[in-house]
């Protein structure tokens, strides 16, 4: 089954912020736009938003039984 397709969004940003974000995607072994992603989730979710997830992972392996319990 495919993913769900991804809506593309240009994004002009300073360049100071996305060598910060280079940095902390690098660190989180993440590319620029997961990390934005996350980040966006994050800010989302402190102000009370919930995102719903894509039904299936979209990378990556298969979560094992006792991570999906947690």
């Amino acid at each position: 089954m495919a993913p769900p397709p991804r809506k593309p969004f240009p994004l002009r940003l300073d360049p100071a912020l996305h060598a910060a974000l280079e940095r902390v995607a690098a660190a989180d072994f993440r590319s620029v736009n997961a990390e934005v992603e996350v980040l966006l989730r994050e800010a989302l979710g402190r102000r009370g938003i919930k995102v719903g997830q894509s039904e299936t992972p979209r990378r990556g392996r298969p979560r094992k039984e006792s991570e999906e319990s947690e």
